[in-house]
């Protein structure tokens, strides 16, 4: 078995500086423990080192889907500069959140094969971050009647799975960006209206 590039020893000095002040700024009620794990699912996630968060705001770290959560672990990986080969090493979990999302990644994956070969049709999966688009391809490795591969571009990036001899199709257009139209901003400058409020932070 070869030895682990990451610890707790060795990364969790780097974890600690960023994080604690980040959380603090930022005035969550969370804390967490560094851990050396091992993975329940290897052959879809295996990382060295798990950050378990814990305290009063862990139903805001996973709510939606726990963007609040992969946004905190993204951040990190980013501000400590890992390599991105690296980032799959260090984890960050709230209440066995990853074990439970890549049971229900394979569930879906499962149930996008058996539509894609009843009716032929390619199956788009809703987009995700690049540790679930694994997951995904992982989980249908083994299929020889379909295929799968990642479209999209960014945010917008997403699973496709399609019959194995089909060639790909442009992915459907992420969803327009809503933008405040000038009929709004001049009805709101009428004679007689008052000023829109405004919160923190606005442009004066």
């Amino acid at each position: 078995m070869s030895a682990k590039k990451y610890t707790v020893e060795t990364i969790g000095p780097r974890l600690n500086e960023f994080l604690r002040p980040l959380l603090k700024r930022a005035g969550f009620a969370l804390d967490y423990d560094l851990l050396e794990t091992e993975s329940v699912h290897p052959e879809f996630e295996s990382p060295e080192v798990t950050l378990q968060f814990k305290g009063a705001d862990v139903d805001l770290v996973l709510a939606n889907r726990a963007e609040l959560l992969l946004a905190l672990e993204q951040v990190t990986m980013e501000a400590l500069r890992m390599p991105s080969e690296d980032h799959s090493r260090i984890s960050f979990d709230a209440n066995d959140y990853r074990m439970l999302r890549i049971e229900e990644l394979r569930l879906s994956a499962s149930a996008a094969a058996e539509k894609v070969k009843r009716t032929g049709s390619p199956f788009f999966f809703n987009p995700m971050n690049s540790r679930e688009r694994r997951v995904i391809h992982l989980a249908l490795r083994g299929e020889t009647e379909l295929r799968s591969e990642s479209a999209g571009f960014g945010g917008h990036r997403q699973v496709v799975v399609y019959p194995a001899g089909m060639p790909s199709v442009p992915p459907p257009p992420p969803p327009p960006v809503r933008r405040e139209r000038e009929g709004d901003r001049d009805r709101d400058r009428r004679p007689g209206r008052g000023p829109r409020p405004q919160g923190r932070g606005a442009r004066r």
